[in-house]
Order: structure tokens, then C-alpha cells, then sequence
């Protein structure tokens, strides 16, 4: 039942948004719209099926740390 709700409220986001970025030839912004319409589908459908997604905190974490620790050697 969850899963009929989310395909229908995504639906009616589509069919609300694309014709009108269809008629003023809008097609990075469609583009866009359907890329972040897309990414959210998928998180959306993993949070109700339960299906643990890795945390992106995590990856910004990994890429500043030795950034980071470079910064603070430098002003020790």
C-alpha cells in the first residue's frame, strides 16, 4: 500500500511539472527535475522497503579528514 502511494504521489509530480517544462522547452530544467525526481524515488522506496543506504556524511568525512589534519599541523 506504501509503495502504490509513493508511485502515485511521484506520478502526479511528473504529471504536474514535465508538461509544462515540455511546452517552454525547458530541457536542462526537465533534466534536472528528473534526476532529483529519480534520486528521491529510489531513497524513497529504500526507507519503506527498509533497505539500509550507506550515510553520505560518512564519504565527506573520508575526503576532509586529511584535510583537515594537514591544516592543524600546519598551525601547531
Amino acid at each position: 500500500m506504501t509503495i502504490l502511494g509513493l508511485i502515485l504521489i511521484f506520478t502526479l509530480m511528473a504529471a504536474l511539472e514535465v508538461p509544462r517544462l515540455v511546452r517552454d522547452k525547458m530541457w536542462r530544467e526537465m533534466t534536472a527535475f528528473s534526476g532529483l525526481l529519480i534520486i528521491g524515488m529510489v531513497l524513497s522506496f529504500a526507507h519503506v522497503l527498509n533497505i539500509n543506504l550507506p550515510n553520505p556524511t560518512h564519504l565527506l568525512y573520508a575526503i576532509f579528514r586529511p584535510m583537515t589534519k594537514g591544516i592543524m599541523t600546519l598551525l601547531k
